[in-house]
């Protein structure tokens, strides 16, 4: 199995999806004003987002993004208009990370791991 998409709720699509592009998705799919898709710059997953009438969100789910860079990355996206909850910080779980939120308010995590996203010193055999 492995995992092919994953969609956020929005209110506006395209405001989002602009937001999305500017993180450095590439949209490949646009039916406006309900829906967009993204590849990821990286690897193979896809992205999308679909409207929806009300607030969207739940506080619980994070979408994570993983970055080779996460520093330089988090510096070019400040200065494109990005703006961040959380600096760049190393976490015990030894994964580097910064927190933002889209325009609804969902959650994202840009983050780096190298060898620990998947294989941590803790891992199950």
């Amino acid at each position: 199995m492995n995992l092919n998409q994953v969609t956020m709720p929005a209110t506006d699509v395209a405001r989002s999806a602009e937001f999305y592009r500017r993180l450095g998705l590439v949209q490949i799919v646009e039916d406006l004003p309900d829906y967009v898709r993204f590849e990821c710059p990286d690897g193979d997953a896809t992205f999308s987002i679909q409207r929806v009438d009300g607030p969207p969100g739940n506080p619980a789910i994070v979408v994570y993004f993983e970055c080779e860079d996460l520093d330089r990355t988090v510096a070019r996206l400040r200065e494109g208009g990005i703006r961040f909850e959380t600096e760049p910080q190393d976490q015990p779980w030894l994964w580097r990370e910064a927190h933002l939120n889209d325009p609804d308010g969902n959650r994202i995590c840009l983050f780096h791991a190298g060898k620990n996203r998947k294989n941590p010193p803790w891992r199950i055999p």
